[in-house]
């Protein structure tokens, strides 16, 4: 299957190996990659912000820069959450509705993918120790995506479970949240490392790149020896 990377903007500029794990992993799976330059980003910051007029430019750029993929996988389901978004954001809109249906019927967050249509649950990785999952707000509560994680984890050679207390409270990132709410979100942040440090994890793992920054970020400053890795990561270890 021929499959178009949308990387999102977080990975492109933060997370860079999760953008390669991703690749290797479907290239492994026997998918073959198409990158199209011209993608920017979804727009969502601006229009969770309420610019929505604004951001629209943005939307249309990625409607006609994926237009022609047969596929489209990105590892977050906050940003394919964005996707299929547009179709609403556009639906008094008879030239770029239609558009934006299309593209949200081809787009799926990276798990969903390898389980829904790949059929895989077992992608051969293997990691030794003990892990805890944050399951984000977008991905659950959006876009509907629960059990594809947590099935494919629990095949991954060598690595254990733990449940993460309070495991669908919100890690307090939420996108400009964080920045206009800075001290709301240190607290449910700091709520968060208390659950995972409660799990004894060697592993905190998710599968969207803002709350693993966010999370990530409080883990270090805590000095919490808790590594912190995105599940195309995980999957792709061996």
């Amino acid at each position: 299957m021929k499959v178009t990377l949308f990387i999102t903007c977080i990975v492109d500029m933060f997370q860079a190996d999760v953008g390669k794990a991703t690749v290797e992993l479907l290239e492994r799976l026997g998918c073959e990659i198409e990158f199209p330059m011209g993608q920017v980003c979804c727009g969502q910051p601006a229009y969770n912000s309420g610019y929505v007029e604004e951001s629209k430019d943005a939307m249309k750029k990625m409607i006609a820069t994926f237009e022609n993929a047969e596929v489209i996988v990105t590892p977050s389901g906050s940003c394919a959450t964005m996707f299929k978004e547009y179709q609403h954001i556009f639906h008094d809109d008879p030239i770029w509705r239609p558009r934006a249906e299309k593209l949200a019927s081809k787009t799926y967050e990276l798990t969903e993918f390898i389980l829904d249509v790949l059929k895989v649950e077992d992608v051969g990785a293997r990691l030794d120790g003990v892990a805890t999952y944050h399951p984000s707000c977008h991905m659950t509560r959006l876009l509907g995506v629960k059990d594809a994680p947590m099935r494919l984890l629990k095949n991954v050679e060598g690595l254990s479970f733990e449940p993460l207390p309070n495991a669908h409270n919100c890690c307090g990132f939420g996108g400009t949240f964080s920045v206009k709410m800075g001290n709301i979100s240190e607290q449910m942040v700091d709520e968060k490392v208390d659950s995972a440090e409660m799990t004894g994890a060697d592993f905190l793992i998710g599968a969207d790149g803002g709350c693993l920054m966010n999370i990530g970020g409080r883990i270090e400053r805590r000095g919490k020896p808790i590594r912190v890795m995105h599940i195309a990561e995980v999957l792709n270890s061996r």
